[in-house]
């Protein structure tokens, strides 16, 4: 079956950095674009940054735009996420999902969902 695992969140003070992973097995990776989504406590869930098939195309959030970095590895079926200067606001469980639209920024566009990782910035 299909699976997404995150992981590399945690806590960690304002300004610091985090890099996020996303393992992802029981499909053909390198033919999905890749995203990742945030959700905070009493938030609706909220898209941070895409990346299609080949990685040569990416979107990103205005509000995390210069400061957070998505990639992939096809031969590892690994998709990351680099956060740098993170924000008490970048707060928020982050998920990885999965999709065969060529990019996508909207949640209702992606068919698989990891369960999610835990980020918390202090101030």
């Amino acid at each position: 079956q299909v699976q997404l695992v995150e992981s590399g969140g945690g806590l960690v003070q304002a300004g610091g950095s985090l890099r996020l992973s996303c393992a992802v097995s029981g499909l053909t990776f390198s033919s999905y674009a890749m995203g990742w989504f945030r959700q905070a406590p009493g938030k609706e869930r909220e898209f941070v940054a895409a990346i299609s098939w080949s990685g040569g195309t990416t979107r990103y959030a205005d509000s995390v735009k210069g400061r957070f970095t998505i990639s992939r590895d096809n031969a590892k079926n690994t998709v990351y996420l680099q956060m740098n200067s993170l924000k008490p606001e970048d707060t928020a469980v982050y998920y990885c999902a999965a999709t065969l639209i060529a990019i996508a920024t909207s949640g209702g566009e992606y068919e698989y969902w990891g369960q999610g990782t835990q980020v918390t910035v202090s101030s």
